[in-house]
């Protein structure tokens, strides 16, 4: 797991002064923050469960038979940090490509320590798998926003929100239709193909492997599917079909029951929070410091792998 960098543009408080000199009252968070709420609680619980996994992995002896730990509290971690990545991605940040590339570089950060722990051959990080997987879930977005065909007979039939695909603007405002080239076919074609073998290829390198890649792309596809969706029952059963790959997904990630329990509960839980349970979720009581966000998953690593290799 790893601790992603949480977007500039959340949050930010809104104090100024106004025309007559007086300081304006702070404005309330705006709908776009207020549904982020739940990610303040997510990185809580993305590093404690992380970390549970880890030290039991790693450091308790096989004689305290704790792996239970590591196949239930420590599944809840990759779809959670999938899920923000995913969230952030599609929804509050205007340089998603630049947030992969910050996501990539804790990885190099991370990956000398990660390289000692013990396990069967060379592995990159689950840093690579993030950035890897919201590069295409980007890529894929793109596509998709500029074939106009597609975006007609799909997002509008199936009453998905497109909005969440627009790429942003400089001033948060859509793109004007008529100033975005749709993508040649063959180029389209070609950029899948070329998509399909890095898939296929990476996915025997990074952590969680090919179902680990795609978590990101289908998590982008179900965020936008139910919170665009309203209460007619036809673009309910949208919403719902779009939230089923990512499930399907997470079903697939594990061997034991247990796990595949804990995913596939954690990714549910996600995509509810997306279809409108974030109006129950409070903003975090106490923010998680910006410095610890970055540094817990290079930093616990180096110390695990101090532990494990200390001289006795």
């Amino acid at each position: 797991m790893m601790s992603v960098i949480v977007p500039e543009d959340i949050g930010r408080a809104a104090d100024g002064r106004a025309a007559g000199g007086q300081r304006s009252a702070r404005r309330p968070p705006s709908k776009r923050a207020m549904m982020s709420h739940w990610t303040g609680w997510g990185q809580w619980l993305a590093l404690i469960t992380m970390t549970v996994d880890h030290i039991t992995r790693y450091l308790l002896p096989n004689s305290w038979d704790a792996g239970w730990a590591s196949s239930s509290i420590g599944r809840i971690a990759f779809p959670l940090f999938s899920a923000m990545v995913a969230w952030h991605g599609l929804f509050n940040t205007r340089s998603p490509l630049r947030y992969a590339k910050r996501i990539l570089i804790i990885g190099l950060v991370a990956q000398l320590p990660y390289m000692t722990m013990p396990r069967d051959g060379f592995q990159l990080n689950i840093c690579f798998t993030l950035a890897a997987g919201l590069a295409a879930g980007i890529l894929l977005r793109d596509l998709v926003f500029r074939n106009q065909v597609f975006r007609n007979q799909v997002f509008r039939d199936l009453s998905i929100n497109d909005r969440a695909f627009q790429p942003f603007s400089s001033h948060h405002r859509p793109l004007d239709q008529s100033r975005i080239a749709s993508t040649p076919k063959g180029l389209a074609i070609a950029s899948l193909v070329m998509l399909g073998v890095a898939w296929w290829v990476l996915g025997d390198w990074v952590e969680y492997g090919h179902q680990g890649l795609v978590m990101i792309p289908l998590y982008m596809l179900a965020f936008a599917g139910v919170a665009g969706s309203d209460a007619d029952r036809f673009t309910g059963l949208a919403a719902a079909a779009s939230a089923l790959p990512v499930l399907l997904n997470a079903g697939l990630m594990n061997s034991s029951e247990m796990a595949k329990g804990f995913t596939v509960a954690t990714t549910l839980t996600l995509v509810l929070l997306a279809a409108g349970a974030w109006r129950w979720v409070p903003r975090v009581i106490y923010a998680m410091p910006r410095r610890l966000w970055l540094a817990w998953y290079p930093g616990h690593f180096a110390v695990i792998a101090l532990l494990l290799h200390w001289p006795s």
